[in-house]
């Protein structure tokens, strides 16, 4: 391998190849990963002039080579070494072996130090020197200070020369305020600084000091502290008392990790004691040239303990500050002094943000501007206001309403969602700005003048796709008409489009699509003109925190920070969507007000599936009694089965026996019945009641929590163990037939027959619901059930019934300038009520952890299954399957995808024995495995580039490994892949370097800052001639790769060959919260990857789309499969129709939506069928009820629908049953 030089005055992780620090030998060597510990000893030896000393930092020893240069050439020379190990032996574990060889067989002396200051009794167990001398290094470096640094390179020089150890620590106070800093007028907000002790003990300070300068000349007193930690009690017990003499408005938090631990109770900080917000700023472990040059920002180490651990605590992460610099080589040392140093706009920006959430703190809630942007996409008028799960209209007119009862100005609030809606039409929309009533504008003159200071490569890249302001659709009479109305001195508006409308062909080559001049018009006026003091941003989710730019740690020309600047910023965002509500709080400096999901439900049975129930348990009944009537009966059900499609959603082949096709029919029936659908949407700040309420917490006991015993147990396993049915209603075949007793309680429960398994489950579930409600009462002897409804009525239920209020209070809080609690976020109804109650800054997962041992067991347990699934269609080994991995789900769910990818390629995560976080992981043989292994493409979308750079290295790693296996060719499909690819790149001129790291990639992404799969424009503006077009943009947008080398290497020919290879697509959804019919998501990554394989390899390779939902029962099922059910089950199901109808505007907007992604998955896979169009267009448009209702409340969403139908009519995606159809759309269209 090769072995780079260290660079004198250049940092590095030691991350990628291995390094020769070139040191000489010498008597004493100190090894830390604390910078400002390797500072204050280089400055000691510096002040006395000791050349027999050695500092190195271990973040540059964690190649094994790296490790065995150093100590062959420095170490094993040595009379002592001192490692200081934050994380103990597990941190540097190769490393401590080599130390301990190194004592062994060349009797250097070794001492293994804590990082921090608590005892480790195993790296006191293997260290060397005695236990006095061992305690006495300890606690000079814990101590710190320049004159314990002294008194530790004497005691080091004590050991070597066999002295005892004669001098004591000094103690240094552990936290204190660095008071010369704090000045200012007295009536002036103030901003604490909390920072760590080590950065007063060697001096680093000057980050701090240009802080508190620029807070100082913002009218802002900073109070600087300095701490230990914040589980320091001493230092916690200083933060206090300071707080309650000089109460901050607002606090700013430089210290890393946090002090709850995710998963666990959470415990409130001294940070957060005086209510003010805490914002997080990060003293970056890399250098400023790395970061400018980085689309991520952060490295991963910086990305967990900087910005994952510390939303644990609610902090709001704003920039970092200020970047290590190692432009000073010490020569005596024969080390990098590393320092910080602040970069003068990033101290600004975080000044700025700290003086505007003081000034709404202090400012009263009477004179507040408070902006609420709702979004829309796509661009028309039938879809103002999404919000996934969300009646978004209706929950900003609550939010207007706790408003005006809080004292703000919000004018004459509209009654309901409806006539807030209507109002915003009445006015400039994405769609039109002709004939509307223009209510508020910003002229050529203000723009320009905001415009032209924002940083020239902004200007320059606006102005070059966009030519000048006045070219902007939105610009009329010398002035942007913009989509805002006033209420008071409140304002709700319209996010403006972020640009691929106006020409949806560009979406074919600009992943990062900068935006036009009318959206920065919109913003410029936010900030400029009005004069806001907070925006919020209602529901999931607008376009703003996915404008190109860094990851985190953003820069000045970063769109996110260009276009809304330093402003405080709330959004409410659903609970269960962790991930990309962790990117607005990461990009945007977001205070997340999680709420709670639409109401759960059982689908059912309705109309003809109901008809066909009936017929079905007829024909059982009537089995051996009356041949006649069984062959007229059959005759009926399978007629009837056919005419409505229902044989090809069911899975009845043409050659399948009647029998066999009833049995089919009659799973399937019960299935249906059996599925999760919402019931209505969420509305914000309110919760659902009755049956609602019933349903929703029936649903959150179905699946078990936590170690899933006693209380925390399934209600519906419950019941069955109790009334001693014999079967798992979660795990079994429903349509079996029912062997076991039948209660008579549960037989009187409902008139149907019970002759499945299916119906004892249908009879568990309407128990339950009366349990839950109150309708039967819970008997002694049922002891299981009488756990889990305790905690039903102790926990569950009332969590649910508090979230209206806890989501008005959390927003309440947040335009109030003052601290919002944090909470874990997740589906609720996939074991986690945890997430209960709303009204909180959801925080994600330690992504140190993933994929967690939880999610490896459902992982491989899939990956197995799929396995099965695809032997059992094609009659053979699987070798080549392309996955999508989500950012969301993966936090979701703890690395479900990853974990499934890492099981497939036939290898395990390794997990460190005390934290257990991932370290590594292990190849499993192919005779372990006891199949082939399978080659996987990873498709990750921007979100997971930006949250898991660890796990998108870890596959890389594992992939690379398993492809320099010497293994038969039929077992290992990848290594035999990567070979025949690597020697056709050498043939074709390519050195064998770039051709083995080219043949490797198997993880491919957007365009570094970019994000999405770049079909969302092309369908919704119907920019695209056919399939084709679909594949190029996806292949396109998604042609980057990425691993532990890779940071989006354009590789769009190396995608096209692994896409050539792929035999199945796979999709795995992790909750029933919502469906595939929901989002544009799963069309985009589903429907998109299938086409682009379609197009290179000329067929449609096989799609999965797998549910994960109950995780101890992942079930595999193609797309066409779960396209039938969900249409059956939700989307024509009366009673979801109604569910939406309660919703008016936003529930016709559902309905439309539907009918956008049926279309998309038409138009990408094919798997959406006549029937289905059929059966939508019959509940939708032929329903006069429903047609009226959509007509009356959202007629734009009515001509969108009946537009979009037509165009599946058009582009032969549709062929209607009915003759009339076609016209009736017409009509609609033309009205």
């Amino acid at each position: 391998m090769h072995l780079l030089l260290a660079q004198k005055g250049s940092l590095t992780d030691g991350d990628g190849e291995a390094i020769d620090l070139g040191q000489s030998p010498a008597d004493i060597c100190v090894l830390s990963s604390a910078d400002t510990e390797l500072a204050s000893l280089a400055a000691a030896a510096d002040a006395v002039k000791c050349d027999n000393l050695r500092l190195a930092n271990m973040l540059q020893l964690k190649h094994p080579m790296s490790i065995d240069t150093w100590m062959e050439r420095t170490g094993n020379k040595a009379k002592l070494i001192v490692a200081r190990l934050l994380g103990g032996k597990a941190y540097w574990n190769y490393g401590v072996e080599a130390l301990l060889m190194a004592a062994q067989q060349h009797g250097v002396n070794i001492a293994l130090l804590p990082g921090d200051d608590k005892p480790d009794a195993e790296l006191a167990q293997l260290s060397t020197v005695s236990p006095s001398d061992y305690w006495a290094l300890w606690q000079f470096l814990v101590q710190g200070g320049a004159s314990n640094a002294q008194s530790f390179l004497d005691a080091c020089q004590s050991v070597v020369d066999g002295r005892p150890i004669d001098e004591e620590a000094r103690p240094l106070l552990k936290a204190g305020l660095f008071g010369d800093l704090y000045s200012g007028e007295k009536g002036q907000p103030t901003a604490a600084i909390i920072f760590y002790r080590a950065l007063l003990q060697s001096g680093q300070t000057a980050p701090i000091h240009a802080l508190c300068k620029a807070l100082q000349a913002r009218g802002v007193r900073p109070l600087p502290i300095y701490i230990s930690s914040l589980k320091d009690d001493v230092s916690v017990a200083t933060v206090s008392q300071l707080f309650e003499k000089h109460a901050p408005d607002v606090v700013l938090n430089a210290t890393g990790f946090a002090v709850s631990t995710p998963g666990a109770d959470r415990k409130k900080t001294a940070l957060e004691s005086t209510g003010a917000p805490v914002l997080q700023i990060v003293l970056s472990s890399s250098d400023e040239a790395t970061w400018r040059a980085s689309d991520q920002g952060l490295n991963s180490r910086d990305l967990a303990m900087n910005v994952a651990l510390p939303e644990v605590d609610g902090r709001v992460l704003s920039r970092a500050i200020s970047f290590k610099s190692a432009d000073r080589f010490n020569e005596r040392v024969e080390c990098n002094i590393v320092t910080h140093r602040p970069v003068d706009d990033r101290v600004n920006f975080v000044a700025d943000l700290a003086e505007k959430w003081a000034r709404l703190k202090r400012s009263r809630n009477a004179e507040k501007h408070i902006a609420i942007v709702l979004a829309n996409y796509p661009n028309r008028d039938g879809r103002l206001a999404n919000g996934v799960g969300l009646d978004t209209p209706a929950g900003t007119v609550e939010v207007l309403r706790a408003m005006r009862d809080a004292g703000y100005n919000v004018g004459d609030v509209p009654p309901d969602g409806d006539a807030l809606i209507d109002h915003l039409k009445a006015g400039p929309t994405n769609a039109a700005i002709d004939a509307r009533e223009i209510r508020e504008t910003i002229s050529l003159n203000q723009y320009k003048a905001v415009f032209e200071k924002l940083p020239v490569q902004i200007q320059d890249e606006v102005h070059a796709r966009w030519g000048a302001p006045e070219n902007d659709p939105f610009f009329t009479d010398g002035k942007f008409a913009l989509p805002l109305a006033r209420f008071g001195k409140t304002l709700v508006g319209i996010q403006p489009a972020r640009g691929y409308n106006i020409d949806p062909k560009e979406s074919y080559h600009s992943p990062d699509l900068v935006p036009p001049h009318g959206y920065l018009a919109f913003y410029i006026y936010l900030r400029e003109i009005y004069g806001a003091h907070a925006v919020v941003h209602m529901g999931k989710h607008g376009n703003l925190e996915w404008l190109p730019g860094k990851a985190l740690a953003l820069s000045e020309t970063c769109y996110p920070e260009a276009v809304f600047g330093p402003l405080p910023h709330i959004y409410p965002f659903i609970v269960n969507d962790p991930g990309e509500g962790t990117q607005a709080k990461r990009r945007m400096s977001a205070v997340i007000i999680d709420h709670l999901t639409p109401p759960l439900t059982r689908a059912e049975t309705y109309g003809p599936l109901k008809d066909l129930e009936a017929l079905v348990d007829e024909y059982y009944d009537a089995a051996g009694n009356d041949p006649r009537r069984l062959k007229l009966l059959k005759k009926n059900i399978l007629e009837l089965v056919r005419d409505i499609g229902l044989d090809y959603d069911a899975g009845i082949d043409k050659q399948d026996r009647d029998d066999a096709a009833l049995e089919k029919l009659d799973a399937y029936l019960c299935d249906l019945k059996e599925m999760q659908i919402r019931d209505g949407l969420h509305v914000f700040g309110k919760v659902p009641e009755g049956r609602l309420l019933n349903d929703l917490t029936v649903a959150l006991a179905r699946v078990p929590r936590g170690a899933g015993e006693g209380k925390d147990a399934s209600l519906q396993r419950a019941i069955a163990i109790d009334f001693a049915l014999g079967f798992d209603p979660l795990d079994c075949n429903p349509a079996e037939a029912w062997d076991g007793p039948r209660p008579q309680i549960l037989l009187d429960i409902c008139d149907d027959v019970w002759r499945t398994n299916g119906d004892a489950i249908e009879r568990i579930e309407l128990f339950a619901a009366q349990l839950v409600s109150g309708e039967i009462a819970c008997k002694d002897q049922w002891q299981n059930t009488k756990h889990v409804l305790g905690e039903i009525n102790a926990r569950i239920r009332p969590s649910v019934e508090i979230c209206g209020q806890a989501e008005l209070d959390g927003i309440l809080t947040a335009m109030n300038g003052q601290f919002v609690e944090p909470g874990p976020s997740g589906a609720p109804t996939r074991g986690r009520p945890d997430v209960l109650p709303t009204g909180r800054n959801f925080y994600s997962v330690d992504t140190r952890a993933v994929p967690t041992e939880t999610a490896w067991a459902l992982g491989k347990k899939s990956a197995e299954l799929l396995i099965v699934r695809y032997m059992q269609d094609n009659g053979e080994w699987p070798t080549s399957f392309a996955l999508t991995a989500w950012g969301t789900s993966n936090m979701r769910t703890g690395g479900d995808d990853i974990a499934q990818a890492l099981a497939l390629i036939g290898a395990k995560p390794i997990w460190d024995g005390v934290s257990r976080r991932v370290t590594g992981f292990e190849i499993v043989p192919t005779s372990a495995l006891g199949r082939p292994r399978v080659d996987v493409t990873l498709r990750i979308s921007g979100f997971f580039r930006d949250a898991f750079p660890d796990q998108i290295a870890l596959f890389d790693k594992a992939v690379r490994a398993i492809g320099a296996l010497e293994e038969d060719e039929t077992d290992n499909p990848i290594a035999t892949r990567m070979a025949k690819e690597c020697t056709a790149l050498t043939g074709k001129g390519m050195d064998l370097a770039a051709a083995k790291a080219q043949s490797g990639f198997r993880v491919f992404g957007s365009k570094p800052g970019a994000y999405g799969a770049g079909l969302q424009a092309l369908i919704d503006e119907r920019g695209w001639t056919d399939k084709a077009d679909l594949a190029e943009a996806y292949m396109v947008w998604g042609s980057y790769a990425y691993g532990a080398k890779a940071e989006g290497e354009g590789a769009r020919g190396i995608f096209e060959t692994r896409l050539k290879s792929v035999e199945a697509v796979v999709q795995n959804q992790d909750n029933r919260e919502h469906d595939l019919l929901d989002s544009d998501d799963y069309y985009q990554f589903e429907g998109g990857m299938s086409a682009a394989v379609e197009q290179l390899k000329g067929e449609q390779p096989t799609i999965y789309h797998n549910d994960h939902s109950r995780p101890e029962r992942p079930v595999i099922r193609t797309l066409q499969d779960e396209i039938g059910r969900v249409v059956r089950a939700r989307v024509v199901n009366p009673k979801w129709i109604a569910g939406v109808m309660r919703h008016g505007y936003k529930g016709a907007f559902e309905m439309a939506a539907t009918v956008d992604y049926m279309f998309a998955f038409a138009a990408t896979t094919g798997a959406v069928k006549d029937h289905h169009f059929d059966a939508v267009y019959a509940a939708f448009l032929g329903d006069e009820a429903v047609r009226e209702f959509i007509a009356a409340k959202n007629p734009d969403a009515l001509h969108e629908m009946a537009e979009r139908l037509n165009e599946a009519i058009d582009r032969g995606l549709w062929t209607p049953r009915s003759n009339s159809a076609k016209f009736d759309l017409d009509e609609i269209v033309g009205a």
